[in-house]
């Protein structure tokens, strides 16, 4: 395993490593075929065998520089998962594999650990003179996964929200690096603990949902310039969640399906009745296992926003409203009270105090349909709030953007565009790097979507679902790590926690 802070590209320089590499590796390895030694791959264990985790697993399989060596899941294997399309996942690992054959004559969405392990050593049996490849591992608990493998540079972690921290944390124990989706943690103290333990432990951490936007750099340049004057509000929305949305438990309890774990699934939440409904990509709605809308896709457009205008000191306070449901009972229509899930739609406030080089502000976030009526600069060329969007309002000007800041414009865009033509930005021919965190990790650099970066933006989310579970203002502080006016809402920083499982 690679030491975290040794410049390996320096080191293989020398020639003496050279002419020890030519005398235990094939000569074409070094002969400028595009094959790169296995002493120069970051390996890589994909813990998450599910959609998404299958769906991202291609890059990395094709990156020569990554060498994915064991797979993780709680279920085995099944057909049963829900996704965006009926055949996205089958026709994205044909496409990798280069088989059109892949999953022919098999019903419904694949997934689990069986599936990934087949993936993996599928692809890497094709540069095989025998045409077989077995050196992907395969684990069901990723405790087990993390004692065992011993050669592990990095985990990539693509689970449900409320086991990322648990799994970081034991990753980061055994000095690995970490890769993760969104959320670092679907609660506030977990977060913050996952953030303190990639400070302390050295390892090199990236959380997915960073991505390099010249977009906004751009949006901070027409700020520098005082286009809009000083900042005032940020508004950001999406037509997010697709998923469902429910406002009870589902009941009656289903039998647990054979080859998954349900017990290892919950992981830290403690035991309940399992249920379809809360598994395989539809967990996001849950109070106990994801962060909703906000969490799902805020991420995307606020951190890297968060990162270029040098937002770092997390917000003092956050207020929500949610749609309500009524369901008739005994002739009587009568409201649900929802406890246990996100509503369909939403919209949060927080208020953010000053930061080094912007006055304090508020962040507004709108989901399921909601978004802000149009203001009049817009109004004037005709035009309504797009589906999806961006809004930096300031005490001068206006700049609107798509949801992650896509093709920026200032407000009204038919007077104030006029003559910035090489100011214009095309979003769509903005190449994006999702895999630079390979490169940052084989350097022994930390990367730009470090965890270490991300502490306003993991708060800033997780204080919205207080604040949407409170159902009342919630005044935060940062500092102390409390929740001032509302002693009970400190419970919704935290969880109750399974037994062996505490964070």
């Amino acid at each position: 395993m690679p030491v975290p802070y040794l410049n390996r590209r320096e080191f293989l320089s020398s020639a003496a490593t050279i002419a020890a590499s030519i005398s235990i590796v094939p000569s074409h390895v070094i002969a400028g075929t595009g094959h790169i030694p296995p002493s120069d791959q970051l390996t890589v264990a994909n813990i998450g065998c599910g959609t998404q985790g299958l769906r991202e697993m291609g890059e990395m399989l094709k990156n020569p520089k990554v060498r994915v060596v064991a797979v993780c899941d709680v279920n085995k294997s099944s057909s049963d998962y829900i996704d965006w399309s009926a055949n996205g996942i089958r026709d994205n690992v044909r496409e990798v594999l280069g088989d059109p054959t892949w999953w022919e004559g098999k019903q419904g969405i694949p997934g689990g650990r069986d599936i990934g392990q087949e993936y993996v050593e599928k692809y890497y049996a094709r540069n095989k003179p025998s045409g077989k490849y077995k050196g992907c591992a395969s684990y069901e608990d990723f405790r087990e996964l993390l004692t065992k493998e011993k050669g592990i540079d990095a985990v990539k972690i693509m689970t449900p929200d409320h086991t990322h921290a648990s799994i970081a944390l034991a990753a980061m124990d055994k000095k690995m690096h970490v890769v993760t989706h969104k959320p670092i943690s679907n609660r506030l103290l977990e977060g913050r603990k996952v953030i303190e333990k990639a400070k302390s432990s050295g390892t090199i951490t990236h959380l997915l949902a960073w991505s390099d936007r010249p977009e906004y750099r751009q949006i901070k340049a027409w700020m520098d310039e005082g286009l809009i004057g000083e900042l005032k509000e940020i508004h950001n929305w999406s037509y997010r969640p697709v998923w469902q949305q429910w406002t009870k438990r589902p009941e009656p309890a289903m039998p647990v399906p054979i080859g998954f774990n349900w017990k290892l699934w919950l992981g830290p939440v403690p035991d309940m009745p399992y249920h379809k409904n809360y598994t395989h990509n539809v967990f996001r709605g849950w109070y106990e296992f994801g962060g909703g809308s906000v969490a799902d896709m805020g991420h995307y457009s606020l951190f890297p926003l968060f990162e270029t205008l040098g937002i770092t000191k997390s917000p003092t306070s956050a207020k929500a409203f949610g749609t309500t449901t009524r369901e008739e009972v005994n002739q009587v229509y009568q409201w649900v009270k929802n406890d246990v899930a996100f509503p369909a739609s939403c919209m949060i406030k927080w208020k953010f105090p000053e930061q080094e080089k912007l006055p304090a502000f508020d962040l507004f976030w709108y989901d399921g349909g909601m978004k802000p009526f149009a203001p009049e600069e817009l109004e004037m060329d005709g035009k309504d709030t797009p589906e999806e969007g961006l809004i930096l309002v300031g005490t001068k000007g206006k700049i609107l953007g798509g949801f992650r800041g896509e093709n920026p414009v200032l407000l009204p865009e038919s007077k104030l565009m006029a003559g910035r033509d090489a100011e214009r930005i095309n979003s769509r021919e903005v190449e994006r790097m999702t895999d630079s965190w390979v490169d940052y990790m084989l350097e022994g650099k930390q990367t730009p979507g470090s965890f270490i970066r991300a502490q306003c933006i993991t708060d800033t989310i997780n204080l919205g679902a207080v604040a949407l579970r409170a159902n009342k203002m919630v005044e935060f502080d940062a500092n102390l790590l409390t929740i001032t006016n509302d002693a009970a809402a400190n419970k919704f920083l935290t969880r109750d926690y399974r037994l062996g499982w505490e964070i």
